[in-house]
């Protein structure tokens, strides 16, 4: 039996869940759908959710479902946050509502919009993180943490870290090992 799928979600106060072809859950940060698979039952009551399955046929998507409807409800009630460094001499990060604006040693600044549910404020040189060149650090939070992850890596994809010299974006914590360049013993 699925360990995962048989753990019951506790619901906090203030989340809503209506049970239909699709789980909706409604909170005070917004709405999110979790489809149910064939073979797969929802069941409230007593402050908590519980998935069932019809069969040894359902396991991987009882798991599935389970750890989906649970994002949702931590979703709606308490948000999710994904953070990201841009660390690099020169390198800038702005958001004016809807438009971020990054500055990555390209010829030209690179504006991302980001999608109705991901909101972005920019930390300037925070305090307490030991990156020498640390410009900024990026912080996304969302409701919906797929979508929070997608826009993260798409950013982070703008300018991957450069393991020669420690240059890009980059999650927050996340350890990169410095490869060694060249070195100049040539020939005769």
């Amino acid at each position: 039996m699925s360990r995962i799928g048989k753990k019951p979600i506790p619901l906090p106060s203030g989340v809503k869940v209506t049970i239909g072809d699709e789980l909706q859950v409604t909170g005070p940060k917004g709405t999110l759908t979790v489809p149910i698979p064939a073979g797969i039952t929802v069941e409230q009551g007593a402050g908590k959710l519980e998935i069932k399955r019809a069969g040894d046929e359902q396991a991987a998507l009882h798991g599935l479902t389970r750890a989906l409807a649970a994002n949702a409800v931590q979703g709606v009630s308490g948000g999710f946050t994904r953070e990201l460094d841009v660390v690099g001499i020169g390198y800038k990060a702005d958001v004016k509502g809807r438009v971020a604006t990054l500055t990555l040693g390209y010829s030209h600044p690179i504006e991302v919009l980001l999608p109705d549910g991901v909101e972005m404020k920019v930390d300037p040189k925070p305090a307490g993180v030991a990156i020498q060149q640390l410009q900024a650090r990026l912080i996304l939070t969302g409701s919906d943490r797929q979508l929070l992850g997608q826009v993260a890596a798409n950013i982070r994809a703008l300018r991957k870290p450069d393991p020669y010299k420690n240059k890009g974006i980059r999650y927050a914590g996340e350890v990169l090992r410095k490869k060694v360049g060249k070195t100049g013993a040539g020939g005769k």
